[in-house]
């Protein structure tokens, strides 16, 4: 199994590394659901990581609160991102979405045109979980047709327990039909991990206590 911890700044690195972490999720401000870190946390988390062929993905994200940025901050996402790939990171996380909580399409592919050409892989965050479920299908086929390589989701709103999003779970993973990587997320612990793991047919899975 893949183990993704996601982890705050780099004081946890080298713990989480040494309890069996396969890739990091680097954030700051976790208590906000991720933001974006400083310049010299991913730089000293990168260097780190890489002396155990750790990948690293970076949340970019301006700030907490919704997903529905204006242009200066789409701008900073986009610095954010550059910063990253220079910084030697394998990965970055974000979403955009509209007032009507469906993907951005114009923000996205910016973004999603700049990290490409960066050679980053593209994480769709847990801002997928607040397309309603009526429309999460087609944004998922949109974002497997523009090259983005997983989806991070709980597969609910994160006040559910995991084990009850399972089924909805189940149905995401059916959607991408191993055209997207689905990575599940929120409240997945050692303790639990194997049982979802197993639940889901999947051998990859995100968490802050994965570890």
């Amino acid at each position: 199994m893949l183990k993704e911890a996601c982890v705050e700044n780099f004081s946890n690195i080298p713990h989480v590394i040494k309890a069996g972490a396969d890739r990091l999720e680097l954030n700051n401000n976790l208590e906000l659901g991720g933001t974006t870190p400083s310049y010299g946390v991913i730089k000293k988390s990168v260097t780190y990581a890489a002396n155990f062929r750790i990948p690293v993905v970076v949340m970019i994200r301006p700030r907490g609160g919704n997903f529905v940025y204006n242009e200066n901050e789409i701008s900073i996402m986009a610095d954010d991102i550059e910063a990253s790939a220079k910084l030697g990171a394998q990965g970055v996380a974000f979403g955009c979405l509209t007032s009507q909580n469906q993907i951005n399409r114009i923000q996205m592919m910016h973004l999603i045109t700049s990290a490409r050409s960066l050679n980053l892989e593209v994480v769709m965050h847990m801002a997928f979980d607040d397309i309603s479920n009526d429309n999460q299908e087609t944004e998922l086929n949109w974002l497997a047709d523009q090259g983005v390589k997983r989806i991070l989701t709980h597969g609910g709103k994160l006040d559910k327990p995991i084990l009850a999003t399972i089924p909805h779970l189940k149905e995401i993973i059916k959607w991408a039909n191993n055209r997207i990587e689905i990575l599940p997320g929120g409240g997945i612990t050692t303790e639990n991990r194997d049982d979802i793991a197993k639940k889901l047919h999947l051998n990859e899975l995100h968490g802050s206590k994965i570890v």
